[in-house]
């Protein structure tokens, strides 16, 4: 049991700010205070979690006494209302990616490096079993150099509803790679100990969002004539890390094809395979006992607690109680990530493989 009861305040009260209130509150803290545009939806998060709400997060700051801040806008407010806190004192849990744009996520960083407080980032797919799993092998270095990771993200239809800002380049910053792509990468590049990116060629479409006849069984897409869809929805990639090591992508909103969230390991002594936020890690390694042959082995266990989100705010306020720093998903490893997401549209855009460090000046 925590020593010490976070006072948590919330920046956006839709779905992902009320899942964090609400698993802050289960976790045994305070969610005192929430900051949204929408007269009824903070109505709403009053009515729920017996706050105080505020149409601004800035007077929430002033007013407020906080420990920690939960941001859970749209990607292109992310940026004013990160910042604003960390220029508070406040320890910052941001929902991913980090930012719209490249430029905005660098300015968010070097914020974070000056303020007394920390940024976390959250890229729950981290905290499942089989992540967990993983990363406890490799802790003994069970799978050697990771040389390549194969991730595939893909939904068989999936686009979230056009006419909100999912769709919308200019309150997203992107389409499909924006919004689940960001958790392929990360995981991937989590597996891979973070090497050094280098160069990516990328490709992206616009293949099922645009069309009349867009099939959708499970009531994802909400067209209407406002309706705004002027990004990808699907995009494949290859990342090339240090020392030759690479990262293949494919991710989609929608495909002709079975949904898809696995994840392939190469390692120079074993290999892996498991699901995004899945339970089970599959490991597959050589052996020479008695005679040469392949051993396919696979752990599980569903009784680990608080993975996923609640898992991923878990880690938040725990940090924030302890006053420490966490060494995971930090806002480094965030802005690598969305260099990477850079990188991808850049190739897309001229059909090149470009440098993840090597883009024009004002991109």
């Amino acid at each position: 049991m925590q020593e010490t009861t976070v006072r948590l305040g919330v920046v956006g009260l839709g779905f992902m700010g009320q899942t964090h209130a609400t698993n802050a509150e289960e976790l045994g803290h305070d969610v005192v205070a929430g900051a949204d545009i929408d007269p009824a939806t903070r109505d709403e998060f009053e009515s729920a979690y017996g706050a105080a709400t505020y149409e601004g997060f800035e007077a929430m700051y002033e007013a407020e006494n906080l420990d920690a801040v939960a941001v859970s806008t749209p990607n292109t407010y992310h940026e004013a209302a990160v910042v604003a806190a960390l220029n508070h004192g406040y320890d910052v849990f941001c929902e991913k990616p980090l930012a719209d744009t490249l430029e905005s996520a660098e300015r968010m960083a070097e914020a974070a490096r000056a303020a007394d407080g920390f940024c976390m980032v959250n890229f729950h797919n981290r905290v499942s079993t089989a992540a967990e799993l993983f990363m406890g092998y490799q802790k003994d270095d069970y799978f050697g150099e990771i040389r390549h990771v194969r991730a595939n993200y893909v939904r068989s239809r999936g686009i979230p509803g056009v006419g909100s800002w999912f769709t919308n380049e200019e309150l997203s910053g992107g389409g499909v790679v924006v919004d689940i792509g960001v958790h392929a990468i990360d995981l991937a590049l989590y597996l891979m100990g973070f090497p050094p990116v280098e160069d990516v060629f990328a490709v992206t479409r616009m293949g099922f969002g645009d069309r009349d006849d867009y099939v959708d069984p499970d009531d994802w897409y909400d067209a209407t004539e406002e309706a705004v869809f002027d990004v990808e929805d699907s995009a494949t990639a290859l990342i090339r890390c240090a020392d030759d090591r690479t990262l293949s992508l494919e991710v989609a909103w929608a495909a002709n094809e079975t949904a898809n969230q696995e994840f392939v390991v190469r390692g120079s002594e074993a290999g892996a395979r498991l699901d995004l936020g899945g339970e089970t890690l599959t490991m597959l390694e050589g052996s020479h006992r008695g005679t040469d042959h392949l051993v396919e082995s696979s752990v599980s266990d569903a009784s680990l607690d608080h993975t996923g989100w609640r898992g991923s705010d878990k880690r938040f306020l725990d940090a924030v109680a302890a006053g420490e720093a966490p060494e995971f998903n930090t806002i480094e490893q965030a802005l690598t990530t969305q260099r990477v997401m850079d990188a991808i549209y850049r190739s897309a855009e001229t059909g090149e493989r470009v440098s993840v460090d090597d883009r024009p000046v004002g991109r």
